[in-house]
């Protein structure tokens, strides 16, 4: 009996031994937590300073490479002559290939703080949905503001259209010279999404006086006068998402460049080979004009000539990008006489804004124009007041300005303190 017994108990025992222990039962792991969003705001024409005040539940990050989401801002004027906000997120890292857009749109009367608060409050919206997934999803809250306005069916007395008045001047002096100058313009415009018209008319005048102490004591007083007066126009009419028809009109008064009356009336076409709905982001245009030109001038020219009816042609050709890694802008444009062809010119201007790698970046800005078609210059020598003043065009064969630097930035990638103590002020009107 024992020996049964004792059988019996070593094999329990190697039994134990030979199967595999168990282990003790874990708790279930917590999801991952993830600090808050850092993100690399990229708009040129926001109030950044504010921004880091009024939305303060992400990290914000000077480069894009260390960033969890990139806001790409981008705008464009509307039809009511506000701001439209074009606001682009860009998931990286744990959020590639989360990406949505959203608009706001700032109306024409709105001043500078309504547009800094209209668009944060869009910001917030946006970032909403990569903040549930970091750190403080239990303290976001929700709220909802109920429309007590009933917009359905709202008709616009002003059939979209849009009237501006304004005015402007300023004086200046000291004791051998002083300065007075005073602007204003007058505009309607009316934009829809099948046409857009618009009309303005401007003025500016402005002289300078100046004392000058001849070496027999004497003084002599030398005054420089300049006056502009334009009124233009333009409609135009969205054919496809591609091509859309124009005509402009234009009427102008110009001491500088000799020009008593000077009209231009020219019907165009133009296209675009990205939807014209994608401007805010990329535009590449191109644009052909035919025009009637009427000149009277106020001094006979080098040509002998007083008068003169002119027909010319135009093409221009554009290009805007505004993209994670920069921004280019650029135009090019041909403009020559069809009754003399010998008189024509050729211009290109641009800009760039590239970032090359994490907080080095290089940027541009070039304008270029070769001139052939100065009809309007008045005969004679300029004289030294003249040139110094700029009381008058010269003759030139060619324009140029070329402006380019680098920047580099490193150390702390974050970017979320506003500290303005002896940071003078900013006048944003």
């Amino acid at each position: 009996m024992m020996r049964r017994l004792s059988l019996c108990v070593l094999w329990l025992a190697l039994a134990r031994v030979a199967s595999p222990a168990q282990a003790p039962a874990q708790p279930a792991a917590a999801p991952q937590s993830h600090p808050l969003v850092r993100v690399f705001l990229d708009c040129p024409r926001c109030d950044e300073d504010y921004l880091k005040r009024e939305v303060t539940f992400i990290d914000y990050v000077r480069n894009r490479e260390d960033a969890d989401v990139h806001v790409l801002v981008t705008t464009q004027e509307t039809g009511g002559g506000g701001v439209q906000f074009t606001l682009k997120f860009i998931g990286i890292g744990r959020f590639h290939g989360q990406e949505q857009t959203l608009t706001y749109n700032s109306p024409q009367t709105a001043t500078s703080d309504e547009r800094r608060a209209g668009f944060a409050e869009r910001l917030r919206v946006g970032l909403v949905r990569y903040a549930v997934d970091s750190s403080i999803v239990d303290r976001l809250r929700v709220s909802f503001e109920k429309d007590t306005a009933a917009k359905a069916g709202q008709r616009d007395p002003w059939n979209y259209w849009v009237f501006r008045i304004g005015t402007s001047g300023d004086v200046n002096g000291e004791e051998l010279s002083k300065g007075r100058a005073f602007r204003g313009s007058v505009s309607a415009t009316r934009t829809t999404d099948a046409w857009r018209m618009g009309f303005e008319a401007s003025g500016r005048y402005n002289d300078n006086k100046f004392l000058i102490d001849e070496e027999d004591g004497s003084r002599t007083t030398i005054v420089s006068v300049n006056r502009r007066l334009e009124t233009e126009g333009i409609v135009v009419k969205s054919l496809t998402p591609h091509w859309s028809l124009g005509f402009s009109g234009d009427v102008e008064s110009e001491t500088f460049r000799n020009f008593e009356l000077r009209t231009r009336i020219a019907p165009g076409i133009e296209y675009d080979v990205f939807p014209y709905a994608e401007s805010s982001r990329r535009l590449l245009t191109v644009n052909y004009t035919v025009g009637y030109d009427y000149h009277r001038y106020r001094e006979i020219t080098i040509y002998d000539k007083m008068r003169a009816q002119l027909l010319d042609h135009r093409l221009e050709g554009g290009i805007s990008l505004r993209q994670p890694w920069g921004s280019i802008s650029a135009v090019t444009n041909f403009s020559q006489y069809l009754t003399d062809p010998s008189k024509y010119s050729v211009g290109t201007f641009g800009g760039a804004n590239i970032r090359v790698f994490k907080g080095f970046a290089v940027n541009v800005f070039g304008e270029f124009s070769r001139t052939r078609d100065q009809v309007y210059l008045p005969r004679g020598q300029a004289s030294t007041e003249e040139i110094l003043l700029r009381q008058r065009q010269l003759a030139t064969g060619y324009q140029y300005f070329v402006n380019f630097g680098v920047s580099y930035s490193f150390g702390s990638i974050f970017n979320n303190i506003v500290n303005p103590r002896f940071g003078g002020v900013n006048f944003d009107f």
